[in-house]
């Protein structure tokens, strides 16, 4: 008769870094100099050369805290299921990008097609506003208003290329979409 070999698991304490995702996972991410970054109740408030970008992680069961007087980010999860702990780095990458984006700015480029009848578009002086009139051989002009903070150009290279730049990614990508 043969015996079939059982398996018997070895007794990990919760402190062992083999048994980290019952226990907690935490992240450290630096702090761009330049940039100043608030935590607030799992409000962040990301401020640097080009303005100030502020995220609500109410949602998150995550703990956010600043660490090395203000120069590394902590994010902590404890008893966190597989979802808590992949939401440790959706997080830290939504505070990337608001530190790239106070930092570098994010625009849209966009083009007026046409086979025909040409598209007319002005912009307002103070690049809050554009006008769209011959859409489709409408006589009606479509005034459409840019959020708040984002501002529209239009390309001295190219015809008909739509510049919308701003800090947020959310608001110009809103803005483009009230576009079309």
């Amino acid at each position: 008769m043969k015996t079939i070999p059982t398996f018997q698991p070895k007794f990990v304490p919760f402190e062992s870094a083999a048994n980290r995702e019952i226990a907690g996972e935490d992240e450290n991410h630096p702090v761009l100099e330049g940039v100043t970054v608030k935590v607030n109740a799992k409000i962040m408030e990301v401020e640097g050369p080009r303005g100030k970008l502020t995220r609500d992680f109410k949602h998150l069961n995550l703990d956010f805290e600043l660490i090395q007087s203000g120069k590394k980010l902590k994010v902590d999860t404890w008893f966190g299921s597989r979802k808590t702990t992949t939401a440790i780095r959706t997080s830290l990458s939504h505070i990337e990008n608001l530190v790239m984006r106070v930092i570098k700015g994010y625009h849209y480029k966009i083009r007026l097609v046409y086979a025909h009848f040409p598209i007319n578009a002005s912009i307002t002086p103070n690049n809050g506003c554009i006008e769209i009139s011959n859409f489709l051989w409408e006589k009606k002009v479509r005034k459409v208003d840019m959020l708040e903070e984002v501002k529209i150009f239009r390309s001295e290279k190219v015809k008909d290329k739509l510049v919308l730049e701003g800090n947020d990614v959310e608001l110009v990508s809103r803005s483009v979409a009230l576009i079309n």
